[in-house]
């Protein structure tokens, strides 16, 4: 199957005979680019058919957390993006007069070794990804691919195009946006969460740097007059978003000269250039299925939630990173199909409690009533004055699906040193695959060879980096395993913290199973990878 390096290189002809991938991708932002770099780099064959006809090129999502940086580094794309990325500080809430009512530090190192929050243009994280998926040759970018059909079979399932192109695949994923035709197709109804708001979304691109022109970096205003949001989103780009009166305003809203009123308090037309204005309803909207047979949904065809949390984006992630390692342990033939119904019991817990708690947020930003907002201001000014600092948002574990016991949440990454190098855990190891983090103490009691058989990178965490580990002492010789320094104390603290001296954790970095008995745990995951078992 050919690769499409470029757009314009490939338009499927009509007379084309069916083409076949083992997986099909509809939709080709950075959900979609995500999941088919995933799975090509598991060497499996990805089809992405997007209905545009190159990259979307405007700013969307703008920010995106650790644990979403930690998937970027196994995608091998840090370097590439990390100039255009800025690292937030704090997020600051201020009423209508500009009185501070909250302001949220954010980690410069968080638990997956990354900052808590990045603010980024989207742009810049699409092309990154394009570039990587047409690295791949078992990876192929469909641009001006309308699907207007799907049908599934006992075996595959058929899509076809506007211009009577015909594809088959295994398995598809919609990864086609709020309006889906995915969903629509399958017939899957949402459930409204009932949060609904129209905004108008206007992004600049600066001709200095935000700090010279003395622009917040991430600030809420709760003014009932008029709510606001403003945020510098990379390197010389400024979003500004204002809560809009009614749907009605939504066309009109966006002439520029009224999106240059509306700014002047903060921006000149010497200051910058619009480069986009965009007006939206926010919404809160849950697909009651996820899959169907041979076909799932992620992102916004799965799911949409308010921004004010800035989890849209990496909710559409984590949504990838589940399915890609699921589906490439259904094609390879070590679990049924069966498992697949576990992505939407692990991920819709978790996209339902982030989405509650965004729902609050911009519910208590946007009151529009003056006596409620006064209230608000009281209570969370109070709350300041009392020298406390707003609790760090915690985002829930995943809910029930494909663990062993103590399964479901998120592992730690932080340095190590193999006696040669220091750096991140998943530089110096290796990550994107199953892993067995394990005391020092323990690993001579594995045999871990039907370990490193299955693929399973085994690593035990001490004081210091011994390189390799005794044998196993109960169960044979083992194949030699690595023993890498833990400067901070990040993985042996949080394997104590678990009350464990083991845990088995999977390419999504979330843990499969964890337990004081390192044997078990190795066991519970030689059975999750054994076929047939």
């Amino acid at each position: 199957m050919p690769n499409t390096r470029h757009p314009e290189n490939r338009t499927p002809s009509p007379s084309e005979a069916t083409e076949s991938a083992e997986i099909a991708v509809v939709g080709c932002g950075p959900v979609g680019m995500t999941l088919a770099a995933l799975l090509g780099k598991a060497g499996h064959s990805v089809v992405v058919l997007e209905r545009y006809p190159g990259l979307y090129g405007l700013p969307r999502a703008a920010s995106f957390d650790g644990e979403i940086m930690r998937a970027l580094q196994g995608l091998g794309l840090v370097d590439e993006l990390a100039p255009t990325l800025r690292t937030q500080d704090a997020y600051e809430w201020r009423n209508g007069a500009g009185d501070l009512l909250i302001r949220q530090v954010f980690r410069n190192v968080g638990a997956s070794g990354w900052a808590d929050l990045y603010q980024f243009h989207q742009p810049d994280l699409e092309t990154a990804l394009h570039s990587l998926c047409t690295s791949m040759p078992n990876v192929d970018l469909r641009f001006g691919t309308t699907v207007t059909g799907l049908s599934q079979g006992r075996d595959q399932v058929t899509l076809n195009t506007s211009d009577g192109a015909t594809f088959a695949a295994r398995y598809v994923i919609g990864c086609d946006g709020g309006n889906s035709f995915v969903r629509n197709a399958l017939g899957v109804e949402q459930d409204d969460l009932g949060f609904s708001e129209p905004w108008l979304v206007c992004d600049f691109t600066l001709r200095r740097p935000a700090a010279e022109l003395g622009l917040p970096s991430m600030l809420q205003i709760g003014d009932p007059e008029g709510p606001t949001t403003v945020i510098t989103t990379g390197a010389q780009r400024q979003r500004f978003c204002f809560l809009l009166d009614d749907d009605d305003d939504l066309g009109r809203e966006r002439a520029a000269d009224g999106v240059w009123s509306r700014v002047g308090r903060y921006l000149s037309r010497d200051d910058a250039d619009i480069a986009r204005t965009a007006t939206y309803t926010f919404q809160s909207l849950v697909a009651r299925r996820w899959r169907d047979g041979r076909v799932l949904l992620a992102g916004d065809a799965a799911h949409q939630m308010p921004p004010f949390l800035g989890q849209g984006l990496c909710s559409g992630i984590r949504d990838a990173l589940n399915i890609a390692f699921k589906l490439d342990l259904v094609l390879r033939g070590v679990r049924g199909a069966e498992v697949l119904d576990t992505y939407q019991s692990e991920r819709e817990p978790h996209v339902r409690g982030v989405t509650a708690t965004s729902m609050e947020l911009g519910r208590q930003h946007t009151l529009r009533d003056p006596v409620l907002a006064r209230e608000r201001d009281r209570t969370l000014m109070a709350h300041r004055r009392a020298l406390r600092e707003p609790d760090r948002i915690r985002l829930p574990d995943l809910g029930p699906g494909l663990f062993a016991s103590g399964g479901g949440r998120l592992s730690v990454q932080g340095r190590v040193s193999d006696g040669r190098r220091t750096g991140l855990l998943d530089d110096i190891v290796g990550g994107g695959g199953f892993r067995l983090l394990v005391a020092e103490q323990a690993l001579p009691l594995l045999n871990r060879a039907p370990l490193s058989d299955l693929g399973v990178t085994v690593v035990g965490f001490g004081p210091t980096a011994t390189g390799t580990a005794a044998g196993a002492v109960h169960t044979g010789a083992a194949a030699p395993g690595t023993v890498v320094a833990d400067p901070d104390g990040t993985h042996r603290r949080w394997l104590s913290d678990l009350g464990a001296t083991a845990a088995a954790v999977r390419p999504d970095n979330y843990v499969y199973a964890a337990g004081p008995d390192a044997i078990t745990v190795a066991n519970q995951l030689l059975a999750l990878l054994t076929p047939g078992t």
